[in-house]
């Protein structure tokens, strides 16, 4: 499975909220998208990076860069996540992993001695016409905000 990368086309997708919403890409065409993928909510890595994406919202949006996190959650754990965490951006929920499928970031993972398939933690910054902008594969939960706000300030 091929990661998604700079030049790409970002797959389309329709997923359910954290308010059990439907919600696609086309909602956002014309502004710049901050798409960023978790392996799970309310777990530590998990919650550093998204409460530094809170914490740096007006940030993104004052750059006309919405933010939407994406994790196979189900919009129950995605609500109590917003609500425990006060989130300020959407939660997408992929529950059958089909769009981490489609970015290629739904790979086989190991931990503790243990294989498993699951998502790799990755951000891809997606622009008006949907064009993959730049991507960060196996990107840290303390790097997400930093590093996607150099490439902002550049372009």
């Amino acid at each position: 499975m091929t990661v998604l990368t700079k030049g790409d086309k970002a797959p389309e997708f329709v997923l359910k909220n954290q308010n059990d919403e439907v919600v696609k890409l086309a909602d956002f065409s014309g502004k710049k998208v901050l798409v960023y993928f978790y392996p799970k909510a309310m777990t530590p890595g998990c919650i550093n990076q998204a409460c530094a994406l809170r914490d740096n919202k007006s940030e993104y949006y004052g750059l006309g860069v919405e933010i939407i996190g994406i994790s196979p959650d189900a919009p129950a754990k995605q609500k109590k996540f917003e609500e425990k965490k006060e989130l300020n951006f959407t939660l997408l929920c992929d529950e059958d992993h089909a769009i981490a499928e489609a970015f290629g970031i739904w790979q086989l993972k190991k931990f503790m001695g243990k294989e498993y398939m699951g998502v790799v933690r990755s951000a891809f910054l997606i622009d008006e016409t949907g064009v993959i902008l730049e991507a960060w594969g196996k990107i840290s939960p303390k790097d997400t905000v930093p590093k996607t706000l150099a490439v902002l300030a550049k372009s």
